[in-house]
């Protein structure tokens, strides 16, 4: 899958090690990633990739990566870089340098894709972007991220996370009736970089049919505002967009966050007249409220909200965390205890690898998509030009007499 017409799939020691000891091949070994990145959205997309066996070479200014230090939390290491940079190399490239371009260059004739999140225009003042490298490189894929596309009034605002989420709206209908909300995550920066390995996967599909590149592009606006749709179509067409709930849905009843009497938090969801019905029987020991006329019918119990929360407020308030989950489960009613984070790394449910940081394994949250390929295991992320004398000598080119390496 090269973009070098002389060169197939392009392999290394470090993309294949370990292929000998597993009994599948991942779906993309031999394919060579080249990126220019920062952060976490286009380091995102690129550690997926990764993962399904893709050669990264990550290309650094001589600082680093900034997500390099946010935090110290992994064992000294950025608990951001960490997670997004695995299995990577890294080399530490000035490209505004001459001899550092031709090692730029050299990467990207034998990439089979290229992977940017810089300041809009960034590269193009230098020769670097999308259009321009697909032009030398027919087989080349390309993917730009960015915050709010291009060609637009917004398209040069800086964008990060909680401004992306603040400008879709997404956080007007986040929190409390009181007050807006972050979503707790770097939401917006994730659902970029995941719409990216979809639109890089989608593009590798469509080079094995034409065999040619093609350029994909996401934003985290884009993202972000897709998301979005139900409230839009609510606020454009309908009778407006849902309101800040808190912890309970805007257009179902009951479904929101009750207080057993030892102090934990439950969410209740019923989605039909048959789960209403089991849980008045079962739960609330009153049969008859499943007919009740204020009750008998999700769009009834929307409108008579209040008074249907203090009713199942009261039968939580009488029993303690065990009892409520057992007579939930007795009734079938969907539930979930509202956990802190100390709370969901011991869930059942919770899958960990570990990934050796710094001389110490640490159990990291596993990939979230299980495949026949999966090792158990992390490669570890990359220090800061870990691999750039090694990139350097096996990328060298020959310049007259000199070779630039």
């Amino acid at each position: 899958m090269g973009s070098a017409e002389t060169a197939g799939m392009n392999t290394s020691t470090q993309s294949n090690a370990g292929t000998a000891q597993r009994s599948t091949v991942k779906p993309l070994e031999g394919l060579v990633v080249v990126t220019l990145e920062q952060a976490l959205a286009a380091p995102l997309a690129t550690s997926r990739l990764a993962d399904m066996g893709a050669r990264v070479i990550k290309v650094e200014r001589a600082e680093g990566d900034f997500a390099r230090g946010y935090d110290g939390a992994a064992n000294g290491e950025a608990s951001y870089f960490v997670w997004t940079n695995r299995g990577k190399e890294s080399i530490v490239l000035d490209f505004k340098q001459e001899g550092d371009r031709r090692v730029l260059d050299a990467l990207l004739a034998k990439a089979d894709v290229f992977v940017q999140n810089l300041a809009p225009g960034a590269l193009a003042r230098v020769g670097l972007d999308s259009d321009t490298l697909r032009a030398a490189h027919p087989r080349l894929i390309t993917c730009d991220i960015s915050g709010y596309g291009t060609g637009n009034a917004a398209s040069n605002l800086k964008a990060y996370d909680m401004l992306v989420q603040c400008e879709t709206g997404l956080a007007g209908i986040t929190g409390v009736p009181e007050a807006c909300g972050r979503i707790g995550v770097s939401i917006c920066d994730i659902g970029a970089g995941l719409n990216a390995t979809i639109g890089i996967l989608s593009a590798i599909a469509q080079r094995e049919r034409t065999g040619k590149g093609c350029g994909v592009a996401v934003s985290l606006f884009d993202g972000a505002a897709d998301w979005m749709t139900v409230p839009y179509v609510h606020e454009v067409y309908g009778n407006g967009a849902p309101t800040r709930q808190g912890l309970q849905h805007p257009s179902i009843a009951p479904y929101a966050a009750y207080e057993t009497n030892d102090g934990a938090s439950v969410v209740i969801s019923i989605q039909n007249e048959r789960e209403w019905a089991n849980f008045c029987l079962h739960f609330l020991g009153q049969p008859a409220l499943a007919q009740d006329e204020r009750f008998c019918s999700n769009n009834v119990r929307v409108q008579n909200k209040d008074e249907l929360n203090k009713l199942i407020g009261q039968a939580f308030a009488r029993k303690n965390l065990a009892q409520a989950t057992s007579a939930l489960e007795k009734a079938n009613t969907a539930y979930g205890q509202v956990r802190t984070v100390r709370e969901m790394s011991s869930h059942p449910a919770l899958r960990k690898w570990p990934m050796a940081v710094n001389g110490k394994d640490l159990d990291l949250i596993a990939p979230p998509v299980q495949t026949p390929w999966d090792e158990g295991r992390f490669t570890p992320s990359p220090k800061l030009n870990q691999h750039g004398a090694a990139v350097r000598a096996e990328f060298a080119i020959e310049v007259g007499n000199e070779v630039t390496a």
